[in-house]
């Protein structure tokens, strides 16, 4: 069957608004980490420690896609996507986390969100993806709840410089992946392994999501705003009731203290009974402030959660139960498409929701080039099969309205350096050449066969 077969009858399972896209985030691509005034962040300072990160790698460079911005836009049309989703750099528009603006750094900005309009690509844009400002880090950063306000006057000003040229903000990146590994397992900045941190992180997040909401609201009322999840598809190691358990309270922990406070206005029970270092951190008024209103949510989806029940552990999950699937990307993790079906089916049956984005989702296929050419056939399955399972969603009534593969092109990919590729452009990082693979140009295909209903 040809990419052009393949792909026209996968389009045509979509309705005609919906939205293909790919992301990226700032310090993954931006490189230019001293340059026009901007200044470190939490990830410079954690990738430069020894050990911190696979190879040594940092984000000094990356894909150059600070000085390669135009190339770059030019290769999205190329793609032919609807809508681009980036991240802002906090550090690149208040160097110091407040204080005086950084001219520019909005400029680089606005230069983006004009050549995105001028090409007819909608802007998607995160105002933080884990870049905290090194200065704000010095003070407590997100065990501190002063973040919170911190972050509201960031968002005021980029609403006020950039908002008018958005299609949709928002707040946070998944909060999940900045509390809990950053904070209690340690593996990404700022690379602390305490729960009393991260129980602080997770209620200073929140807080900062509904002060920012509040502030996006006053400089742009119009604006669609929301807030990305990487929520856990959570699923049991075995058919015992144990793990049955064990999956309401892994879901609770995982889910539920992100979750419950946006579209409930509450946390979780069971996690304000075993952790009293967040019911501590809760102060009058907070919850109302965490509860306001969005207008969507992004989901990110890679690979399930497995848990089975462990003794005298109140929230498993942590580490997880082996995979039950054989087949893995190349960073290991598990391919299991259900799990997609399984976390939205859970997570609307759970709280009242808005409509969605599967904001990332992608596999990391390290495939080379030869001759010319990248032959990521896995990564092209991978994105295939997690379509249809989106498309099923919509045949079932859930508000899906865009995809988003992750990402654009070959980037830093945190912990792991550059060790992983989870890009449908190839970057060589020598050379800084791109290089559109075939799940790019089974992309592309698709996205033409949508525009074309």
């Amino acid at each position: 069957m040809s990419i052009e077969t393949s792909t026209q009858s996968l389009a045509n399972r979509f309705p005609k608004s919906f939205v293909f896209g790919t992301a990226t985030a700032s310090y993954q691509i931006e490189g230019a980490v001293m340059e026009d005034g901007r200044k470190p962040s939490i990830w410079d300072a954690f990738s430069h420690m020894p050990g911190r990160v696979k190879g040594g790698d940092t984000g000094d460079v990356a894909c150059d896609h600070y000085h390669r911005l135009d190339a770059d836009l030019d290769l999205m049309v190329e793609l032919g996507i609807d809508a681009y989703r980036f991240s802002i750099a906090w550090p690149r528009i208040l160097p110091d986390g407040r204080g005086a603006t950084n001219e520019p750094g909005i400029d680089f900005y606005s230069r983006l969100l004009d050549g995105l309009n001028k090409r007819g690509i909608k802007a998607f844009a995160t105002l933080y993806h884990w870049d905290l400002p090194i200065a704000l880090a010095g003070r407590g950063g997100w065990t501190d709840r002063d973040t919170a306000s911190a972050f509201a006057d960031y968002a005021r000003l980029v609403m006020a410089r950039l908002g008018d040229r958005l299609d949709t903000v928002v707040t946070f990146n998944e909060p999940w992946c900045m509390v809990y590994m950053g904070h209690l397992m340690g593996v990404h900045a700022p690379g602390e392994r305490s729960m009393a941190a991260a129980m602080a992180a997770v209620h200073t997040t929140n807080l900062a999501h509904g002060t920012a909401m509040q502030a996006i609201r006053a400089e742009r009322p119009d604006l669609n705003a929301g807030i990305v999840f990487n929520p856990m598809s959570v699923m049991p190691a075995s058919d015992s009731d144990a793990d049955a358990r064990a999956v309401d309270r892994a879901n609770d922990f995982h889910n539920g203290v992100f979750y419950g406070p946006v579209f409930e206005g509450a946390y979780p029970a069971s996690v304000l009974e075993n952790c009293p270092d967040l019911a501590s951190r809760i102060e009058p008024g907070d919850l109302e402030t965490i509860h306001q209103p969005i207008d969507f949510w992004g989901l990110n989806y890679y690979t399930p959660m497995r848990v089975a029940d462990t003794p005298g552990e109140a929230f498993p999950g942590v580490v997880t139960a082996p995979a039950v699937k054989p087949e893995k990307t190349d960073i290991g993790w598990e391919i299991e498409p259900a799990g997609l079906s399984h976390v939205v089916r859970y997570l609307y049956g759970r709280y009242q929701m808005p409509e969605f984005y599967i904001t990332e989702n992608g596999a990391a296929d390290n495939t080379g080039v030869e001759n010319g050419a990248v032959s990521d056939t896995m990564r092209l399955n991978y994105l295939s099969d997690h379509l249809n399972t989106a498309a099923d969603l919509i045949d079932e009534g859930y508000p899906l309205k865009g995809y988003f593969a992750w990402s654009l092109m070959d980037n830093y990919e945190w912990a792991e350096g550059y060790s992983q590729r989870f890009g449908i452009v190839h970057v060589d990082y020598e050379t800084q050449k791109r290089t559109i693979k075939q799940s790019g140009h089974w992309y592309k295909s698709l996205v033409s066969a949508h525009r074309g209903l």
